[in-house]
């Protein structure tokens, strides 16, 4: 077994190479790699002297440590040799590439990778995403560690196991980790938004495919609008339409108002009839106006419902809703006559009638109002969703705080107006 110990990759790339007598053939320049069961091992050294290349097998080594590297062929024994472009080698291939950090939800680069013997091979097992691995192949690690000490402190190890990273292929851009769906699944999908904004494009939409239905549209809505409208431009309609119909109506709709508009109404004629009108009828607003922030879910019950059936009936109508701030409450035309905070339904007496305990001082809006002016009445009542409706009084909608905030915040990413 030529490994003793373990090392990593920076320890050996320049090291000389030894023939069994002692002249040195040649120094590191590179490992070829090969997928190993379970983790994937060293096949061969790839060495350099005086500006030629040449390959040394795994078995034709004798000693392989980080102290000395020798073989058992002379040195005028061993043939010149042309990497191919199938070699997957460490140093080209694998070091300074991205990965994602599943446990952290970040991109991070690989900056040394660790070996160990393994059954007579040598074999990756993890790579070294900190501070130790740029100062390791700096060769100032040691002094890292003894400034380190001087302030009472250590330098950790940050390494990345191998057992989450996908199968490599030659020359690649990038490593991926193998994240569990389940371990997606946890992430918020900021930070599923955010490793995705991280990556090469064609990386991020990878990724972002790989993602299960419900996942994806909460990622989605993370992202910044030319973000979207790449990721959905880049999927089959099928899933696309599954994603966008996973959607909150008015989320949907400020995603396919970014899509070219063949695209938009294709992925809206494979939504169910019923969400395709409510995506539909919010896309008839302009996006910086009150109907265009409002989403057209919500919750009204009619006056003579009692607090216990509200709150029986609010278990079942809020299960689909992606908010719910307050219970409106509609006459028989489906005119807006209250609301009542959710607070003040659990607390009041289960027999008593919406009506008694509705606020009837309402604020509303009109859907053409401006963004500006539903900020302004939003933060001057103090409430968390304002109520939008037409000039009969007829409830379309209700604009909550946080989309209103996101969208009056300076950002470089603001919709200009909606195409459809």
């Amino acid at each position: 077994m030529p490994l003793f110990g373990e090392l990593f990759l920076s320890e050996v790339i320049k090291k000389p190479v030894f023939d069994p007598k002692g002249e040195i053939v040649g120094r590191v320049r590179d490992i070829v790699v090969v997928k190993g069961d379970p983790l994937p091992k060293i096949s061969a050294i790839i060495f350099e002297k005086k500006r030629q290349i040449y390959r040394i097998s795994w078995e034709e080594l004798n000693i392989f440590n980080k102290r000395i590297i020798s073989t058992y062929l002379l040195s005028g024994s061993i043939n010149s040799y042309e990497l191919g472009e199938d070699d997957l080698l460490a140093v080209r291939d694998i070091l300074d590439k991205q990965i994602v950090d599943a446990n952290g939800a970040k991109v991070v680069r690989v900056n040394d990778i660790k070996l160990e013997g393994y059954e007579g091979d040598a074999v990756f097992v993890a790579v070294d995403v900190g501070m130790r691995g740029i100062l390791r192949r700096l060769g100032v690690e040691k002094g890292g560690e003894e400034l380190m000490r001087l302030f009472n402190t250590s330098m950790p190890y940050n390494l990345i196991s191998w057992n989450y990273i996908q199968h490599l292929k030659p020359k690649l851009k990038r490593i991926e980790l193998t994240i569990p769906r389940q371990m997606v699944a946890e992430l918020h999908p900021a930070d599923i938004a955010d490793i995705i904004s991280q990556v090469p494009r064609e990386e991020g939409a990878h990724f972002f495919k790989d993602l299960d239905i419900e996942t994806a549209a909460e990622a989605l809505s993370e992202m910044k609008p030319e973000m979207q409208a790449e990721m959905i431009n880049a999927m089959d309609t099928e899933k696309a339409a599954d994603i966008i119909e996973e959607m909150p109506p008015d989320e949907a709709a400020d995603v396919l108002s970014d899509l070219p508009t063949e695209k938009a109404k294709e992925i809206l004629e494979h939504i169910e009839k019923e969400e395709a009108e409510d995506i539909q009828e919010l896309l008839g607003h302009e996006e910086d106006t009150a109907g265009g922030l409002m989403t057209n879910e919500f919750i009204a019950y009619n006056p003579d419902v009692t607090v216990k059936e509200a709150i029986d009936n609010f278990r079942k109508d809020a299960e689909e809703i992606e908010t719910v701030y307050y219970i409106y409450v509609i006459d028989e035309q489906e005119k807006l006559i209250g609301v009542i905070s959710l607070k003040e339904l659990l607390l009041a007496e289960p027999s008593i009638r919406l009506a008694e305990i509705m606020e009837t001082k309402l604020k509303t809006v009109k859907p053409d109002a401006d963004e500006m002016e539903v900020a302004r009445i939003i933060s001057k009542y103090n409430i968390v969703a304002l109520p939008v409706v037409d000039n009969d009084g007829f409830l379309l909608g209700a604009v909550a705080v946080d989309d209103i905030i996101d969208r009056i915040l300076p950002s470089a990413a603001k919709r200009k107006g909606r195409k459809l």
